[in-house]
């Protein structure tokens, strides 16, 4: 458990953050009583009696002007030694760390791991140093785990990576902390620190693209990719259109004014090439998915397609 003003400390990166902060804290709240008390005392000790009463002459002290100029010098260089060092071990990735690739995007994260396995999920094994090679599909987002004390902002076009090693097992939030747009509140996710056994076992008997049924890989890569956050499966309006019905439409109307009809060939030109066809009445932000497998790409028509076929059975 964590304390009145801080998570829990769960990583080994931890401790040296939090006493650099608590050391900071507690010479802020040092300074803070001794500056007040001190206005106070001169409010009374000075204080005018009588208005014909004029003050003495001042004499200075060296010894206090002294004082007040080298120790906080002194506290500064010792407060940037600290944190110079914390910020070297953080970005000193071990050798022998385990990476995984993170993909952030507007508005949701995936997990890449090295036998193929992807997941909305961080899966990381306990006690091992692990490496995320994060980049973005849109916008600048960041990866914020809270519990791990590290931050690192996800930029599109290039890799960023943060390391860190859990040492207690259990789930921790993963928080956006990047103002990403509309559904930027609701881009977090769950990081479950398990043991290396656990890990192995989990690694081994999870799903690959390949063996998921298509329309099931679509439903997970619809959440995995975060069109969630852009495309509502209830016919509600959101950032772009609803799936709901959207497969077969004939009338599909376009933003130039043309119309198309909603097949498959549509759908995966939409999803490949994002602003070759933008709908009427919605923007072109929708980024392109082009680093999408043949088997995604098809697998995430064959749910567009499933929503259609819902609902004609539910008429």
């Amino acid at each position: 458990m964590g304390d009145f003003w801080l998570p829990e400390a769960a990583s080994t990166m931890a401790p040296k953050i939090d006493s650099l902060f608590t050391f900071v804290n507690v010479v802020s709240g040092i300074l803070l009583v001794g500056v007040v008390t001190a206005m106070l005392w001169f409010m009374y000790r000075y204080r005018r009696q009588d208005p014909a009463e004029r003050p003495s002459p001042v004499k200075e002290s060296k010894l206090l002007e002294i004082s007040w100029i080298v120790i906080p010098t002194i506290l500064v260089l010792l407060v940037f030694n600290w944190g110079f060092k914390s910020f070297v071990a953080q970005k000193t990735i071990p050798d022998n760390a385990y990476e995984i690739r993170v993909q952030a995007r507007s508005w949701g994260w995936s997990f890449e791991y090295p036998n193929g396995v992807t997941t909305d999920t961080l899966y990381v094994p306990a006690d091992e140093p692990v490496k995320t090679t994060m980049s973005s599909q849109d916008v600048i987002h960041s990866f914020y785990v809270p519990a791990f004390r590290v931050k690192q902002d996800v930029l599109p076009n290039r890799y960023t990576s943060v390391w860190f090693e859990a040492t207690k097992e259990g789930t921790y939030d993963l928080f956006c902390t990047e103002y990403c747009g509309r559904n930027h509140s609701e881009m977090d996710a769950e990081v479950k620190v398990v043991s290396r056994a656990r890990f192995d076992e989990w690694l081994e008997s999870a799903e690959t693209p390949d063996d998921i049924p298509l329309p099931e890989l679509g439903e997970k890569l619809y959440t995995q990719q975060g069109c969630q956050g852009c495309h509502s499966l209830d016919g509600s309006d959101m950032v772009g259109p609803t799936w709901k019905g959207l497969y077969g439409k004939t009338d599909h109307q376009m933003a130039d004014g043309s119309t198309v009809t909603a097949d498959a060939n549509y759908l995966r030109e939409s999803i490949l090439q994002s602003g070759a066809k933008v709908v009427e009445g919605y923007q072109n932000v929708m980024p392109s998915y082009a680093s999408l497998s043949e088997r995604e790409v098809t697998g995430l028509v064959e749910f567009i397609k499933e929503q259609s076929d819902k609902e004609v059975s539910e008429e």
